[in-house]
């Protein structure tokens, strides 16, 4: 009998909590905390702009799962967290939910400005700065764009949730007619972290980048991007970003949220 027991105890640690919490009858949350081509502005297509976020609830069960957009224009991994954002969503994060996690275009800002004062160190190390930040006035210790991201990594895996790191989505910029690539930056860092510590990641940029290549300039601009704006997507690039990255959940080992994907719906991109 103990030994029946036993085994059924390690097949239960086996299963993955948000099937466990299904079972149950709770539905897990999806989080999504980012910059503004993950939600852009109040959320509402304004000026013909919309970030993926505001798009994944087309490919996902929502009856089976909720799902949360918590990502903000103008924020950095740095400033999610020192203005008290990524709290709201630590305070609400139970065991069994998830947390996609893209930032990277507003980390190259300035470090210390009376502007935004949202730039992080490049790279992934421990190296810090001391500050005394013109914008808020106060003392502060800047990291790298690594560290930020680890330590959301870890507060989110104490919560017992599930982060998933995704890579920044390309700019429409172009150099002999392919998307242009930038290696050595923020898609290849939240990679190496996301691989340091053993959790998912989806590589959007590499993804929506050969993608857009498909289409070419001409088509990607007034399409997926405004003409008058290489960083935010339209309303179609919005929903090629979030296709792109359910694609992307589906292909990777073990990424638990594709299974809430929708089944009768079929990716567009």
């Amino acid at each position: 009998m103990k030994r029946t027991l036993s085994v059924l105890f390690l097949i239960i640690l086996m299963i993955p909590v948000p099937i466990i919490l299904q079972a149950a009858g709770e539905k897990p949350t999806v989080f999504i905390i980012g910059d503004s081509t993950v939600k852009n502005g109040r959320g509402d297509g304004a000026g013909g702009l919309r970030g993926w976020g505001e798009k994944i609830h087309l490919f996902l069960d929502t009856t089976r799962l909720t799902i949360r957009n918590h990502a903000l224009g103008g924020t950095s991994s740095r400033t999610f967290i020192t203005r008290g954002l990524w709290d709201q969503v630590l305070e609400q994060l139970k065991p069994g939910d998830f947390v996609l996690m893209q930032f990277g275009h507003n980390d190259g800002g300035a470090i210390n400005d009376t502007l935004r004062a949202r730039g992080t160190i490049r790279g992934t190390g421990e190296e810090t700065v001391e500050i005394d930040n013109l914008l808020t006035q106060k003392h502060e210790r800047v990291h790298s764009y690594g560290w930020y991201l680890r330590r959301m990594i870890r507060e989110a895996k104490a919560k017992g949730a599930i982060p998933v790191v995704v890579t920044p989505i390309p700019r429409n910029d172009w150099e002999d007619g392919k998307v242009k690539r930038t290696p050595v930056s923020y898609p290849q860092w939240a990679m190496e972290v996301a691989r340091d510590e053993k959790v998912k990641c989806i590589d959007l940029n590499r993804l929506m980048s050969e993608k857009m290549d498909t289409f070419g300039e001409q088509q990607v601009t007034g399409r997926f991007f405004l003409s008058s704006d290489h960083t935010h997507t339209t309303e179609e690039g919005a929903v090629m970003s979030a296709s792109l990255l359910i694609r992307g959940m589906k292909k990777s080992k073990k990424c638990h949220l594709a299974k809430w994907m929708v089944p009768t719906r079929k990716l567009p991109y």
